[in-house]
Protein backbone atom coordinates (compact mmCIF):
# COMPACT_ATOMS: atom_id res chain seq x y z
CA UNK A 1 0.00 0.00 0.00
CA UNK A 2 1.15 3.44 -0.77
CA UNK A 3 0.37 6.82 1.19
CA UNK A 4 -2.49 7.74 -1.84
CA UNK A 5 -4.05 4.35 -0.20
CA UNK A 6 -4.10 5.24 3.31
CA UNK A 7 -4.97 8.71 2.44
CA UNK A 8 -8.06 7.09 0.59
CA UNK A 9 -8.78 4.70 3.44
CA UNK A 10 -8.88 8.18 5.55
CA UNK A 11 -11.48 9.73 3.57
CA UNK A 12 -13.66 6.34 2.96
CA UNK A 13 -14.03 6.86 7.07
CA UNK A 14 -15.07 10.47 6.14
CA UNK A 15 -12.06 12.10 7.33
CA UNK A 16 -11.42 15.17 5.21
CA UNK A 17 -8.21 14.78 3.97
CA UNK A 18 -7.04 18.22 1.84
CA UNK A 19 -6.58 21.65 2.86
CA UNK A 20 -9.84 22.21 1.12
CA UNK A 21 -11.62 19.69 2.43
CA UNK A 22 -10.72 20.23 6.40
CA UNK A 23 -12.15 24.07 5.75
CA UNK A 24 -15.17 23.39 4.48
CA UNK A 25 -15.66 20.97 6.85
CA UNK A 26 -14.66 23.93 9.79
CA UNK A 27 -17.35 26.05 8.04
CA UNK A 28 -20.09 23.31 7.88
CA UNK A 29 -19.38 22.34 11.65
CA UNK A 30 -19.71 26.74 12.12
CA UNK A 31 -22.84 26.66 10.38
CA UNK A 32 -24.36 24.45 12.26
CA UNK A 33 -23.38 25.71 15.63
CA UNK A 34 -25.10 29.12 14.38
CA UNK A 35 -21.99 31.04 14.66
CA UNK A 36 -22.21 34.20 13.33
CA UNK A 37 -19.37 35.72 12.39
CA UNK A 38 -19.75 39.45 10.62
CA UNK A 39 -16.22 40.22 9.61
CA UNK A 40 -16.12 37.33 7.28
CA UNK A 41 -14.32 38.50 4.23
CA UNK A 42 -12.06 36.46 2.85
CA UNK A 43 -9.39 39.33 2.82
CA UNK A 44 -10.11 39.76 6.91
CA UNK A 45 -7.52 39.11 9.03
CA UNK A 46 -9.38 37.61 12.24
CA UNK A 47 -11.57 34.90 10.05
CA UNK A 48 -8.47 34.32 7.92
CA UNK A 49 -6.31 33.32 11.32
CA UNK A 50 -9.32 31.36 12.65
CA UNK A 51 -9.49 29.34 9.76
CA UNK A 52 -5.90 28.83 8.87
CA UNK A 53 -5.42 28.01 12.96
CA UNK A 54 -7.87 25.47 12.20
CA UNK A 55 -7.32 24.04 9.16
CA UNK A 56 -3.63 23.93 9.50
CA UNK A 57 -3.79 21.76 13.05
CA UNK A 58 -6.41 19.19 11.61
CA UNK A 59 -4.39 19.23 8.59
CA UNK A 60 -0.72 18.34 10.30
CA UNK A 61 -2.62 15.62 12.55
CA UNK A 62 -4.00 13.92 9.41
CA UNK A 63 -0.81 13.87 7.31
CA UNK A 64 0.89 12.36 10.14
CA UNK A 65 -1.40 9.55 10.61
CA UNK A 66 -1.57 9.10 7.12
CA UNK A 67 2.32 8.95 6.65
CA UNK A 68 3.32 7.51 10.00
CA UNK A 69 0.50 5.76 11.74
CA UNK A 70 -1.08 4.32 9.46
CA UNK A 71 1.94 2.74 7.35
CA UNK A 72 4.20 2.05 10.24
CA UNK A 73 0.98 -0.47 11.49
CA UNK A 74 1.57 -2.87 9.12
CA UNK A 75 4.36 -5.37 8.08
CA UNK A 76 4.15 -4.78 4.68
CA UNK A 77 4.67 -0.85 4.77
CA UNK A 78 6.42 -0.35 8.29
CA UNK A 79 10.03 0.15 8.26
CA UNK A 80 13.24 0.91 10.52
CA UNK A 81 12.31 0.55 14.65
CA UNK A 82 8.89 0.12 13.76
CA UNK A 83 9.43 -2.82 11.70
CA UNK A 84 11.83 -4.20 14.44
CA UNK A 85 8.81 -3.95 16.90
CA UNK A 86 6.54 -5.68 14.33
CA UNK A 87 9.49 -8.70 14.53
CA UNK A 88 10.10 -8.57 18.24
CA UNK A 89 6.07 -9.31 17.90
CA UNK A 90 7.30 -12.95 16.66
CA UNK A 91 10.34 -13.44 18.57
CA UNK A 92 12.85 -12.11 15.86
CA UNK A 93 15.08 -8.97 16.17
CA UNK A 94 17.17 -7.76 12.88
CA UNK A 95 20.50 -9.66 12.04
CA UNK A 96 23.58 -7.50 12.86
CA UNK A 97 26.85 -6.86 10.09
CA UNK A 98 29.08 -9.18 10.30
CA UNK A 99 32.35 -9.40 9.20
CA UNK A 100 33.41 -12.21 6.60
CA UNK A 101 36.13 -14.99 8.40
CA UNK A 102 37.28 -17.55 5.59
CA UNK A 103 40.67 -19.13 4.97
CA UNK A 104 42.82 -17.75 2.69
CA UNK A 105 45.93 -20.17 0.94
CA UNK A 106 49.52 -18.92 1.67
CA UNK A 107 51.75 -20.57 -0.70
CA UNK A 108 55.44 -20.04 -0.61
CA UNK A 109 58.25 -21.04 -3.37
CA UNK A 110 61.51 -22.39 -1.07
CA UNK A 111 59.88 -24.68 1.23
CA UNK A 112 62.77 -25.08 3.50
CA UNK A 113 62.95 -24.24 7.07
CA UNK A 114 59.90 -22.58 9.24
CA UNK A 115 58.24 -19.47 8.03
CA UNK A 116 56.04 -17.47 10.21
CA UNK A 117 53.06 -15.49 8.78
CA UNK A 118 52.44 -12.65 11.84
CA UNK A 119 48.87 -12.01 12.91
CA UNK A 120 47.69 -9.45 11.47
CA UNK A 121 48.93 -9.67 8.26
CA UNK A 122 46.81 -7.92 5.08
CA UNK A 123 45.69 -9.40 2.03
CA UNK A 124 44.16 -7.62 -0.60
CA UNK A 125 41.75 -8.35 -3.20
CA UNK A 126 41.94 -6.59 -6.64
CA UNK A 127 39.88 -3.64 -7.84
CA UNK A 128 36.15 -3.73 -8.50
CA UNK A 129 34.34 -0.95 -9.67
CA UNK A 130 37.42 0.85 -7.68
CA UNK A 131 37.39 -0.71 -4.52
CA UNK A 132 39.61 -2.60 -2.96
CA UNK A 133 38.76 -5.39 -0.24
CA UNK A 134 41.27 -6.43 2.73
CA UNK A 135 41.21 -9.42 5.37
CA UNK A 136 43.88 -10.07 7.48
CA UNK A 137 45.09 -13.06 9.89
CA UNK A 138 43.74 -13.78 12.97
CA UNK A 139 46.89 -15.31 14.71
CA UNK A 140 50.15 -16.13 14.25
CA UNK A 141 50.78 -19.10 12.01
CA UNK A 142 53.37 -21.01 10.78
CA UNK A 143 54.61 -23.43 7.74
CA UNK A 144 56.60 -25.42 8.66
CA UNK A 145 60.08 -27.04 7.22
CA UNK A 146 59.23 -28.70 3.93
CA UNK A 147 55.27 -27.14 3.88
CA UNK A 148 54.52 -25.26 0.51
CA UNK A 149 50.99 -24.66 1.32
CA UNK A 150 48.67 -23.44 4.43
CA UNK A 151 45.52 -22.06 4.57
CA UNK A 152 45.13 -18.97 7.47
CA UNK A 153 41.78 -18.11 8.97
CA UNK A 154 41.27 -14.47 7.91
CA UNK A 155 38.79 -11.57 8.82
CA UNK A 156 37.88 -8.87 6.95
CA UNK A 157 38.69 -5.41 8.45
CA UNK A 158 35.33 -4.16 7.85
CA UNK A 159 31.63 -5.81 8.50
CA UNK A 160 29.96 -6.53 5.04
CA UNK A 161 28.57 -8.87 2.33
CA UNK A 162 31.01 -7.12 -0.22
CA UNK A 163 33.94 -9.23 1.76
CA UNK A 164 32.52 -12.33 0.14
CA UNK A 165 34.18 -12.62 -2.92
CA UNK A 166 34.39 -15.40 -5.42
CA UNK A 167 37.51 -17.25 -5.67
CA UNK A 168 40.64 -15.85 -6.54
CA UNK A 169 39.99 -12.33 -5.58
CA UNK A 170 42.20 -11.63 -2.35
CA UNK A 171 45.59 -12.20 -4.15
CA UNK A 172 47.48 -9.15 -2.85
CA UNK A 173 49.78 -9.00 0.32
CA UNK A 174 50.03 -5.67 1.25
CA UNK A 175 53.10 -6.26 2.70
CA UNK A 176 55.07 -8.50 0.49
CA UNK A 177 56.72 -12.06 2.28
CA UNK A 178 59.67 -13.35 -0.26
CA UNK A 179 58.45 -16.25 -2.62
CA UNK A 180 55.09 -16.19 -0.60
CA UNK A 181 51.58 -15.48 -3.01
CA UNK A 182 48.18 -15.65 -1.82
CA UNK A 183 44.62 -16.32 -3.07
CA UNK A 184 41.17 -17.63 -1.66
CA UNK A 185 39.72 -20.48 -2.59
CA UNK A 186 36.44 -21.24 -3.42
CA UNK A 187 35.15 -22.32 -0.45
CA UNK A 188 36.92 -20.43 1.76
CA UNK A 189 34.39 -18.69 4.04
CA UNK A 190 33.83 -20.59 7.22
CA UNK A 191 31.56 -17.19 8.79
CA UNK A 192 29.92 -15.37 5.46
CA UNK A 193 30.42 -11.46 5.83
CA UNK A 194 26.65 -9.93 6.03
CA UNK A 195 25.50 -6.42 5.89
CA UNK A 196 22.87 -4.75 8.75
CA UNK A 197 19.69 -6.77 8.01
CA UNK A 198 17.72 -4.80 5.76
CA UNK A 199 14.03 -3.78 5.91
CA UNK A 200 13.27 -5.60 3.10
CA UNK A 201 14.91 -8.64 4.69
CA UNK A 202 13.73 -8.59 7.91
CA UNK A 203 10.00 -8.07 6.18
CA UNK A 204 10.58 -11.59 4.86
CA UNK A 205 11.61 -13.24 8.09
CA UNK A 206 8.56 -11.96 9.82
CA UNK A 207 6.28 -13.04 7.07
CA UNK A 208 7.87 -16.38 7.50
CA UNK A 209 7.40 -16.67 11.26
CA UNK A 210 3.63 -16.13 10.73
CA UNK A 211 3.58 -19.79 8.69
CA UNK A 212 6.75 -20.93 11.40
CA UNK A 213 4.92 -20.16 14.28
CA UNK A 214 2.49 -23.58 14.20
CA UNK A 215 5.88 -25.09 15.58
CA UNK A 216 5.14 -27.75 13.10
CA UNK A 217 8.43 -28.64 11.37
CA UNK A 218 7.37 -27.12 8.11
CA UNK A 219 9.35 -25.45 5.71
CA UNK A 220 8.59 -22.45 7.25
CA UNK A 221 9.83 -23.44 10.36
CA UNK A 222 13.46 -24.51 8.79
CA UNK A 223 13.27 -21.69 7.23
CA UNK A 224 13.40 -19.44 10.24
CA UNK A 225 16.20 -21.42 11.68
CA UNK A 226 18.65 -21.38 8.53
CA UNK A 227 17.69 -17.44 7.95
CA UNK A 228 18.93 -16.47 11.38
CA UNK A 229 22.42 -17.43 10.47
CA UNK A 230 24.90 -14.50 9.17
CA UNK A 231 24.41 -13.89 5.25
CA UNK A 232 21.75 -16.23 4.71
CA UNK A 233 18.23 -14.93 3.56
CA UNK A 234 15.09 -16.80 3.74
CA UNK A 235 14.90 -16.61 -0.42
CA UNK A 236 17.81 -18.09 -0.59
CA UNK A 237 16.75 -21.80 1.41
CA UNK A 238 15.75 -24.08 -1.06
CA UNK A 239 13.99 -27.81 -0.03
CA UNK A 240 14.14 -30.68 -1.67
CA UNK A 241 10.96 -33.00 -0.49
CA UNK A 242 10.81 -35.99 -2.30
CA UNK A 243 11.98 -38.02 0.67
CA UNK A 244 15.76 -38.59 -0.88
CA UNK A 245 17.05 -40.90 2.16
CA UNK A 246 13.15 -42.33 2.63
CA UNK A 247 10.02 -41.48 4.43
CA UNK A 248 10.57 -38.13 6.77
CA UNK A 249 13.42 -37.17 4.96
CA UNK A 250 14.51 -34.24 2.92
CA UNK A 251 17.40 -31.87 1.95
CA UNK A 252 17.68 -28.08 1.99
CA UNK A 253 20.16 -26.16 0.02
CA UNK A 254 21.66 -23.23 1.24
CA UNK A 255 23.21 -20.35 -1.00
CA UNK A 256 24.65 -17.13 -0.45
CA UNK A 257 24.38 -13.84 -2.17
CA UNK A 258 28.16 -13.82 -3.04
CA UNK A 259 30.55 -16.56 -2.76
CA UNK A 260 30.87 -20.00 -1.71
CA UNK A 261 29.79 -21.39 2.18
CA UNK A 262 32.65 -23.57 3.51
CA UNK A 263 32.07 -26.98 5.01
CA UNK A 264 32.18 -26.16 8.36
CA UNK A 265 29.52 -23.11 8.19
CA UNK A 266 27.28 -25.49 6.24
CA UNK A 267 27.92 -28.16 9.49
CA UNK A 268 27.38 -25.45 11.70
CA UNK A 269 23.38 -24.74 10.66
CA UNK A 270 22.81 -28.58 10.85
CA UNK A 271 24.56 -28.85 13.96
CA UNK A 272 21.59 -26.34 15.07
CA UNK A 273 19.03 -28.62 13.25
CA UNK A 274 20.24 -31.93 14.64
CA UNK A 275 22.44 -31.46 17.85
CA UNK A 276 20.46 -28.87 19.65
CA UNK A 277 16.71 -31.10 18.46
CA UNK A 278 15.33 -28.43 16.18
CA UNK A 279 13.94 -30.72 14.36
CA UNK A 280 10.34 -32.41 14.47
CA UNK A 281 10.01 -36.22 15.54
CA UNK A 282 11.25 -38.51 13.22
CA UNK A 283 12.62 -35.88 10.72
CA UNK A 284 15.75 -36.15 8.76
CA UNK A 285 16.29 -32.95 7.28
CA UNK A 286 19.95 -32.66 6.10
CA UNK A 287 21.08 -29.09 4.96
CA UNK A 288 23.74 -28.98 1.93
CA UNK A 289 25.53 -26.13 0.32
CA UNK A 290 23.50 -25.23 -3.20
CA UNK A 291 24.81 -27.92 -5.66
CA UNK A 292 27.20 -25.53 -8.54
CA UNK A 293 27.66 -26.21 -12.44
CA UNK A 294 30.44 -24.45 -14.03
CA UNK A 295 30.10 -23.06 -17.04
CA UNK A 296 32.31 -21.39 -19.93
CA UNK A 297 31.56 -18.26 -21.34
CA UNK A 298 32.87 -15.71 -23.92
CA UNK A 299 31.99 -12.50 -24.04
CA UNK A 300 33.11 -10.04 -27.22
CA UNK A 301 32.89 -5.97 -26.88
CA UNK A 302 32.08 -3.41 -29.54
CA UNK A 303 33.11 -0.17 -28.26
CA UNK A 304 31.66 3.42 -29.86
CA UNK A 305 34.56 5.11 -31.88
CA UNK A 306 37.41 6.96 -30.69
CA UNK A 307 38.14 5.47 -27.30
CA UNK A 308 42.21 4.79 -26.71
CA UNK A 309 43.22 1.52 -26.03
CA UNK A 310 43.35 2.34 -22.18
CA UNK A 311 40.34 3.18 -21.43
CA UNK A 312 39.30 -0.15 -23.88
CA UNK A 313 41.49 -2.35 -21.24
CA UNK A 314 39.09 -0.63 -18.27
CA UNK A 315 35.94 -0.99 -19.90
CA UNK A 316 37.03 -4.66 -20.36
CA UNK A 317 37.95 -5.16 -16.61
CA UNK A 318 34.95 -3.59 -15.81
CA UNK A 319 32.99 -6.07 -18.44
CA UNK A 320 34.65 -8.98 -17.07
CA UNK A 321 33.39 -7.84 -13.07
CA UNK A 322 29.73 -6.95 -13.88
CA UNK A 323 29.93 -10.57 -15.21
CA UNK A 324 30.97 -12.00 -12.22
CA UNK A 325 28.83 -9.99 -9.95
CA UNK A 326 26.50 -11.63 -11.99
CA UNK A 327 27.67 -15.33 -11.38
CA UNK A 328 27.78 -14.25 -7.40
CA UNK A 329 31.73 -13.39 -7.10
CA UNK A 330 30.94 -10.05 -5.99
CA UNK A 331 28.25 -7.18 -5.31
CA UNK A 332 29.96 -4.32 -6.46
CA UNK A 333 27.03 -3.72 -9.55
CA UNK A 334 23.55 -3.82 -9.13
CA UNK A 335 22.69 -6.60 -11.58
CA UNK A 336 20.47 -9.76 -12.04
CA UNK A 337 22.18 -12.53 -10.47
CA UNK A 338 21.85 -16.13 -11.29
CA UNK A 339 19.13 -18.30 -9.52
CA UNK A 340 17.91 -21.93 -9.12
CA UNK A 341 15.37 -23.15 -11.18
CA UNK A 342 16.04 -20.21 -13.52
CA UNK A 343 16.60 -19.67 -16.97
CA UNK A 344 19.76 -17.17 -17.07
CA UNK A 345 19.07 -14.39 -19.73
CA UNK A 346 22.55 -12.63 -20.67
CA UNK A 347 20.53 -10.36 -23.14
CA UNK A 348 18.90 -8.42 -20.04
CA UNK A 349 22.49 -8.77 -18.75
CA UNK A 350 23.90 -7.15 -21.62
CA UNK A 351 21.29 -4.23 -21.11
CA UNK A 352 22.60 -3.72 -17.48
CA UNK A 353 25.86 -3.62 -19.08
CA UNK A 354 24.56 -0.98 -21.56
CA UNK A 355 23.12 0.88 -18.50
CA UNK A 356 26.10 0.72 -16.52
CA UNK A 357 28.95 1.63 -19.39
CA UNK A 358 27.80 3.51 -22.02
CA UNK A 359 30.65 3.32 -24.22
CA UNK A 360 30.17 -0.07 -25.13
CA UNK A 361 28.21 -0.45 -28.54
CA UNK A 362 27.54 -4.28 -28.87
CA UNK A 363 27.81 -7.56 -26.72
CA UNK A 364 27.70 -11.22 -27.71
CA UNK A 365 27.47 -13.89 -25.21
CA UNK A 366 28.03 -17.59 -26.09
CA UNK A 367 26.63 -19.47 -25.17
CA UNK A 368 23.39 -17.71 -25.42
CA UNK A 369 21.43 -18.91 -21.87
CA UNK A 370 21.63 -21.12 -18.75
CA UNK A 371 18.66 -23.18 -17.99
CA UNK A 372 19.22 -24.44 -13.73
CA UNK A 373 17.49 -27.12 -12.12
CA UNK A 374 18.40 -27.27 -8.17
CA UNK A 375 22.04 -25.36 -8.74
CA UNK A 376 23.51 -22.47 -8.84
CA UNK A 377 25.20 -21.64 -12.29
CA UNK A 378 29.07 -20.43 -11.49
CA UNK A 379 31.98 -19.40 -13.85
CA UNK A 380 34.42 -22.14 -14.90
CA UNK A 381 36.27 -20.16 -17.23
CA UNK A 382 35.70 -16.36 -18.86
CA UNK A 383 36.62 -14.33 -21.45
CA UNK A 384 35.72 -10.88 -22.38
CA UNK A 385 37.49 -9.64 -25.57
CA UNK A 386 36.85 -6.38 -27.89
CA UNK A 387 35.59 -8.07 -31.21
CA UNK A 388 38.26 -8.06 -33.67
Amino acid sequence: MSQDDFRQLAKDTGIPTTEAEIKAEFESLRDQEGLTITNDSAFGPFWRFVSAAATSAVQWLVDFIVTGVLPQAFVKTSTTAYLDMHAWAVNLTRKAAVAAVGNIQFTRSDTTGELVIPAGTEVRSVAINGVNYSVRTLAQATLADGDAVLLIPCEALEAGTAHNLGANYYTTLVEDIDGVTVTNLADWLTTPGADEETDDELRERVRNQYSAINQWHTDAVYTAIIAAFPGVTTDNVYFEHDAPRGPGTANAFVMLETGNPDGAFIASIQSEITDNENHGHGDDLQVFAMPETLHSLTCTVWFLPNLSTADKAALLTDVENIIRCAFRENTSYSVTKTQPWDVFSFSLLGDEIHGLLPEIKNLVFSPGYIDSTMDIPRLDLLTVAEHA
